[in-house]
Formats: C-alpha cells, sequence, structure tokens
C-alpha cells in the first residue's frame, strides 16, 4: 500500500517535470512579429566599471566598432581605484560619443551599483538604454542593432543573454550548464507573459520604464540583485520582449573559483526570496519535484517495479534531452547535451547545498 501511495507520487513528480519541460520550451518559437527593423533609434550603451582598468581596454573598442548609427557611450566609473579612471579619460579624449561619470562613495549610497547606475542613466541623452558590465563583450559588431531592434512603442524592457566562455575544465562546464537553464527559465518565463529576471550585463530599457517605478528605490539598500529586482518591480507581460540572436549574446570569464561562484550563487538564491509569489512557488515546485523524482526513481527501482519505473523515468530524460537539447543548441552551447545527466544531477546537489548554507546566514555585506 505505501509503496502504491509512493509511486503515485513519483508519477505526479514525472508528469510535473514533463509539464515544466513543455512549457520551457516554448521560448524556442518566440515570434518576430512588430520589431522595428528598419528604425535605427538612438541608444546610450551604459558600461558599470569599477577597478575594470584592463576589461575596459577590451571592451570599449568592441562598442566603438559597433555598427550603428547613433549610440553614446556612458561609463561609470563607480570609485575605482586602479588605472580605470587614466584609461577611462584617454578614450573619452579621442571620441566625442563617450561620456563618463565618475562616482564618488557617500555615506548613504556606500559602494551602491545602482546608485551609481541611477547617476549614469540620469547623464545619458537617450531614451533608450543598454546596460552591460566592464568584463562582458559583445560576440558581433550589430550588439547594438539586434538588441535595440526589439523596442516598440509597447515593449520598453529587452531582456538579452550572457554566456559564458568555453574552457577544458569540468568546473567551466558546469557553470555554463547552469548559465543555460538560468537563461531556459528567462525567456520561458518570458514567453509566457510573466518576467521574472534578467542578465546582468545584456539588459535594455527605455527611461519612461526607469522613472515610472522610481529606478531602483524599492530596493536600493539591498547590495545585490539589481536586474532581477528592477525587473521584479518595472516588467510585464505587455512591455516586456527578449532577444535570442546570437549576434545579441554578450560573453564573459566564467569564474574559477569554485568558492567564489558558491558565494555568488549563494547571493542569487537569497535574493530570490524578494521574487513574485507566483514566480518562487513555480521555481521551488520545479525544483523539489525535480529532487524527488530522482529520489523516487532509486527506490522505486529497488523496491517496486525495477521496469515499469524506469519506463517512466525514460518519459522525462527524452523530454529533457529534446529540450534542454535544442536550448543548448540555439543558445550556441550545444556540448553540454553530452552531460546531462552528471550536470543535472550536479547541479541539483548544488542548488540542496546552497539551500541549506542560506538557512543559517545571509550575505553579509548586505545593508
Amino acid at each position: 500500500m505505501i509503496l502504491s501511495v509512493i509511486f503515485c507520487i513519483f508519477v505526479a513528480c514525472t508528469v510535473l517535470q514533463i509539464t515544466y519541460l513543455f512549457a520551457f520550451y516554448s521560448f524556442l518559437s518566440k515570434s518576430k512579429k512588430g520589431y522595428n527593423n528598419s528604425v535605427e533609434l538612438p541608444v546610450s550603451v551604459i558600461i558599470f566599471g569599477k577597478d575594470q582598468g584592463e576589461n575596459l581596454l577590451k571592451l570599449i573598442p568592441s562598442i566603438l566598432e559597433q555598427e550603428y548609427s547613433v549610440f553614446e557611450i556612458v561609463i561609470i566609473n563607480n570609485a575605482s581605484s586602479d588605472e580605470t579612471n587614466h584609461i577611462i579619460e584617454s578614450f573619452a579624449e579621442e571620441h566625442a560619443a563617450i561620456k563618463v561619470v565618475e562616482v564618488e562613495n557617500i555615506e548613504a549610497f556606500w559602494a551602491s551599483k545602482k546608485y551609481a547606475l541611477t547617476l549614469g542613466i540620469k547623464a545619458s541623452k537617450h531614451d533608450h538604454l543598454l546596460f552591460t558590465n566592464a568584463n562582458c563583450n559583445p560576440v558581433s559588431k550589430t550588439w547594438i542593432f539586434e538588441m535595440s531592434k526589439n523596442f516598440t512603442s509597447k515593449k520598453g524592457i529587452v531582456l538579452g543573454y550572457k554566456k559564458y566562455r568555453k574552457e577544458n575544465s569540468v568546473m567551466n562546464l558546469f557553470v555554463r550548464y547552469e548559465n543555460l537553464i538560468t537563461a531556459i527559465k528567462c525567456f520561458s518565463f518570458a514567453k509566457k507573459g510573466s518576467p521574472f529576471m534578467a542578465f546582468d550585463g545584456n539588459l535594455a530599457y527605455d527611461k519612461a520604464t526607469f522613472f515610472k517605478v522610481k529606478g531602483f528605490i524599492n530596493h536600493m539598500k539591498i547590495n545585490a540583485g539589481l536586474e532581477d529586482l528592477f525587473i521584479k518591480d518595472a516588467a510585464t507581460k505587455e512591455n516586456t520582449s527578449f532577444c535570442l540572436s546570437e549576434n545579441s549574446f554578450v560573453e564573459t570569464d566564467a569564474p574559477t573559483s569554485f568558492y567564489k561562484w558558491f558565494i555568488d550563487k549563494k547571493e542569487v538564491a537569497f535574493i530570490k526570496k524578494n521574487y513574485k509569489y507566483k514566480h518562487r512557488l513555480i521555481l521551488n515546485t520545479f525544483t523539489f519535484t525535480k529532487i524527488l523524482f530522482y529520489i523516487l526513481t532509486i527506490i522505486l527501482s529497488i523496491l517496486y517495479s525495477y521496469t515499469l519505473t524506469l519506463t517512466i523515468a525514460a518519459l522525462y530524460f527524452i523530454t529533457n534531452y529534446i529540450v534542454v537539447g535544442s536550448s543548448a543548441k540555439k543558445l550556441k552551447e550545444p556540448q553540454i547535451i553530452f552531460f546531462l545527466p552528471f550536470l543535472e544531477i550536479g547541479l541539483l546537489l548544488f542548488q540542496i547545498s546552497i539551500f541549506i548554507a542560506n538557512l543559517t546566514s545571509k550575505p553579509t555585506h548586505w545593508k
């Protein structure tokens, strides 16, 4: 009797997981209708940097080489202590399209990226804003065009994709897989008309949308979660779009320190407590039922029916390969599919460890 009940729970978890996967799959069929492909709107590219001199030496030329008619570059120097200021000023002297915003630390907003970005937004001269970080680089010369063409009279927010550079290491593979799964969730929710997050380093929105919600005022004191918490306040079904063109991607170096990556993801997980209830419910249910699915697969294979259990589990694995494989191909991570079972189980264990860590502490640098 008990095993029969457990089997029913296992079937329910499998059905839920497959349902989630089909829902995630929907973002790949993104419609292109309504985009303005002919008019290049004036754009302010806003770059945030703090002690990022070497990265800016690579990024600024790649922005200046963009094939776009009207844009400016607003570089926010957030109280840097290295050679960042000298590098920025050198570029600004040679290129009139570059505007420098110097940010000094003040007691009320000490080392606050949100405060610095607010100053950069107010200093920009164009209504359409495209954000990136100093450690990111566009993968093409049409990045601005690909992102900005998604703006319409109704679409004031455009979500872009940030990928990690490929390296030959297990950690790099794992980091890129986690990033891929995050992208699938990000874009599928947006496709369903319920955006909940954005990638830092590749996000666009207009000033009207920013000032309508009074910028970052609702979470200014939280020194993290800038993009996600802004999306929570500002994004709606009607005003948000996303871009999947390969030429719209930006890339950055993947973390090489597991400890640092763990701390960063611990912080991201803690931020999720500030998401809307419906988003937390959906995301937590997805993770919980996946963990339960694996546990019950093992238990029922041993104690109930090996053949029946694995037959049902196979339906999930096939669906998972199709959805994650198609998404990986679209987002230019095709090799990930060959390691899918290993990566998925590893990610679940990683998420469990983060959940346990956050039960006892929160990020120590929060205000």
